[in-house]
């Protein structure tokens, strides 16, 4: 298979397990043959329902709970014994909540990305991903400006990384993943309301969970420490989201939205790679590779530096058609 040779035999650890990342990582890693696959997360709630759904899974027998949070030193070292691979994805990611609480998400997202590299490190980890977002580039909220220094911390040569490769992969919006729109839009369609859009300009990256995990096991296949790698993704405008959701709940082509207002620490338009970036990043089939940036990089002498960024607003847009096919595909609308 695929990533038979980095996966199979393999001890793992996902930070942030129970989340939709983590419920995904697991379904991906079921055609594989890990040793173990070990779920770290701080919410027992969560844990014990995930338990539950995958207990007759035959997975199951190789998955350890581990109650948690990378924001302690000494539970990280104690979770990483023996561990092979780190799928690091714990993080506090909701914007509004994170711009009323950011040093929160400095806890988190900043001293959990500093014990996850010290932990693996004096472990002898030989595999860290760490999970990142479009909001980290050029951020302009507390969420985005903690998840540029976890990337910073992940990759930077502060510790001795001895023979641990760090690498992180960046995406933008998972489709139907734990935090998205659907819920509130199901609720306001429930009750006949027009569906709430910020601005009618804006813009997002659209990716699958299956997409995003294919991201992380790339990276853990082809990185050789110090690497952002990023998975070109279609974009979309959020008011055509909304239109093809609303149709496919309800027949109407034409349902009302209602347009709210920009939220605190919101952008238009997101940003996956950017123009600074771009000078150092290598552009394959599907994805952009970021190599570390050096001291004085001698190769930009030799080229344009008039890079244009790959952002959402000059992706490729999915149409509304585009957008049903790939709900119905995500069973979105039952």
């Amino acid at each position: 298979m695929k990533y038979s040779n980095v996966l199979n035999n393999k001890n793992i650890l996902i930070t942030g397990g129970t989340g939709s990342f983590g419920h995904q990582m697991i379904k991906e890693l079921m055609p594989y043959k890990p040793k173990t696959v070990r779920i770290f997360s701080r919410d027992e709630d969560k844990q014990h329902s995930m338990k539950m759904e995958l207990e007759k899974e035959p997975i199951f027998k190789k998955i350890e709970f581990v109650i948690g949070d990378v924001r302690d030193y000494d539970r990280m070292y104690t979770v990483t014994k023996d561990i092979d691979i780190v799928f690091h994805a714990a993080a506090l990611k909701q914007v509004p909540t994170v711009e009323s609480h950011p040093y929160e998400a400095v806890k988190t997202n900043i001293f959990g990305a500093y014990n996850v590299v010290k932990a693996s490190v004096v472990r002898k980890v030989k595999n860290v991903i760490a999970v990142s977002t479009d909001k980290a580039v050029k951020p302009v909220n507390a969420m985005g400006m903690t998840k540029a220094l976890q990337e910073k911390i992940i990759l930077s040569d502060d510790l001795s990384k001895d023979g641990t490769k760090f690498c992180c992969v960046r995406y933008g919006n998972v489709l139907g993943s734990r935090g998205s729109v659907i819920p509130l839009w199901n609720s306001k369609i429930e009750a006949k309301q027009p569906l709430p859009i910020t601005h009618k300009e804006m813009t997002r990256f659209l990716l699958t969970l299956s997409d995003a995990i294919d991201l992380v096991f790339y990276s853990l296949k082809h990185g050789k420490g110090g690497e952002i790698f990023v998975k070109k993704a279609p974009a979309a405008k959020m008011t055509d989201l909304a239109l093809a959701y609303a149709e496919l709940k309800t027949g109407k082509k034409d349902y009302p939205l209602e347009f709210i207002g920009v939220r605190a620490g919101e952008k238009i338009d997101e940003v996956l790679v950017s123009h600074e970036e771009m000078r150092r990043a290598q552009e394959r089939k599907d994805h952009f590779v970021i190599n570390r940036e050096n001291d004085f990089d001698i190769t930009s002498l030799k080229k344009s530096l008039k890079n244009i960024e790959y952002d959402s607003s000059n992706a490729n847009h999915l149409s509304i058609k585009e957008l049903k096919e790939i709900m119905k595909k995500l069973n979105w609308v039952l």
